[in-house]
């Protein structure tokens, strides 16, 4: 009876503790949450380089960590002169876009294709959805690039992911030496297998999607010019940064160009903007895509949009971006740690299945030769 009453005052008092404990452990994530995800970043950057630093020390022959300086500090100042050059004139052609984005609205409504929804309720709340927007967003713009404290913030945020990734990439093979030399050599071989899988899986990614984006951008931006855009390098911006987003993205995109070709040059252009759209769209889903991507990002779609919806919520656009690379190493991590089990199940269920009869003779009926009976 002692033990009894003994065990029952020690079960509240564990079951207290470790509720305290997971508690605390929750309030501390929450607490350096912004730390948490810059390291996040810092290590999927160091997966994205992985792969061109490879190639490049294959091309120079230098060490690993003179090459990794080279590539990472050198895509850095490419990226900053690149901002230097195309900041001011994209940001610029984005902001008159969304400044004009009520007049575009109210010449829809105007158009003889649209005219019926001109005093629909629908379109008073799309055309005040289109004011409010254009009246917050450029400011916003306005603000984010003129405000130096934010500046220097994002600069020091910058100096630090670039570094993190920089020493990540320069103690890679160390790292792998450790994984080696604590597991046994068939373990260390499997994790270090998926460890390659998830790397090739992110640098792949990140390095097909900036090409994919590229192209959808200049191909859908310059037919927009062609047609007499005003606002073709915005459209093209706007393509191309949506295109990031999976199987979203580029329907999201074509929701926006066809609508403002219709209200700047009319149903003609529109037309054409629309066709140009669904052809780029399978040419990337069936050429483009499967060609540089590869198998790097076999997942199903159900499970992108699942990735981009969770990811999205925890980290905003750019999770939506990396929701991609992260469930396909999710992918990758749980089909390695479940291979055993299905190999256990595989067995199981083959042997319950009846064996296979053997062939007869179907003029006799008789066995086949070297048969059995």
């Amino acid at each position: 009876m002692s033990v009894l009453r003994a065990s029952e005052r020690t079960i509240p008092v564990r079951t207290l503790l470790v509720a305290a404990a997971v508690a605390m452990l929750a309030a501390a994530v929450i607490s350096i949450k912004d730390t948490l995800i810059l390291v996040f970043l810092g290590v999927f950057l160091a997966l994205v380089f992985e792969i061109p630093l490879r190639a490049f020390m294959r091309w120079t022959k230098w060490g690993r960590g003179i090459s990794a300086t080279i590539v990472v500090l050198g895509s850095a100042v490419g990226v900053a002169l690149l901002g230097l050059l195309l900041l001011v004139p994209l940001v610029g052609a984005l902001r008159d876009f969304l400044k004009s984005l009520p007049d575009l609205v109210q010449q829809l409504q105007d158009s003889d294709e649209l005219s019926w929804a001109g005093d629909s309720g629908a379109a008073e709340n799309v055309h005040q959805g289109a004011s409010n927007l254009a009246d917050s967003i450029p400011d916003a713009i306005s603000s984010i690039l003129g405000i130096a404290g934010n500046a220097f913030s994002a600069g020091l945020w910058i100096f630090t992911l670039l570094f993190l990734a920089l020493f990540l990439l320069i103690d890679m093979e160390r790292l792998r030496g450790v994984v080696r030399a604590m597991l046994m050599p068939v373990a260390a071989e499997r994790w270090l297998g998926t460890w390659e899988r998830i790397t090739q899986t992110v640098s792949r990614w990140a390095i097909g999607a900036i090409v994919i984006a590229t192209i959808a951008g200049t191909v859908q931006g310059g037919t927009a010019w062609l047609l007499g855009s005003s606002y073709a390098l915005a459209l093209g911006l706007i393509a191309g940064f949506l295109d990031l987003i999976p199987n979203l993205g580029a329907t999201i995109a074509g929701f926006i160009l066809v609508p403002t070709l219709l209200a700047e040059e009319g149903l003609t252009a529109a037309l054409i903007m629309l066709a140009v759209v669904l052809v780029y769209q399978q040419v990337e889903n069936n050429l483009l895509s499967p060609t540089i991507y590869g198998k790097a990002v076999n997942i199903s779609p159900f499970f992108v949009i699942l990735g981009v919806t969770i990811f999205g919520a925890l980290l905003g656009v750019l999770g939506a971006l990396v929701a991609v690379p992260v469930t396909a190493s999710l992918q990758i991590v749980l089909t390695e740690v479940t291979r055993t089990r299905r190999a256990i199940i595989a067995e199981a269920r083959a042997a319950l299945e009846p064996p296979l009869e053997e062939p007869g003779d179907p003029a006799t009926g008789e066995p086949a030769a070297g048969s059995t009976v």
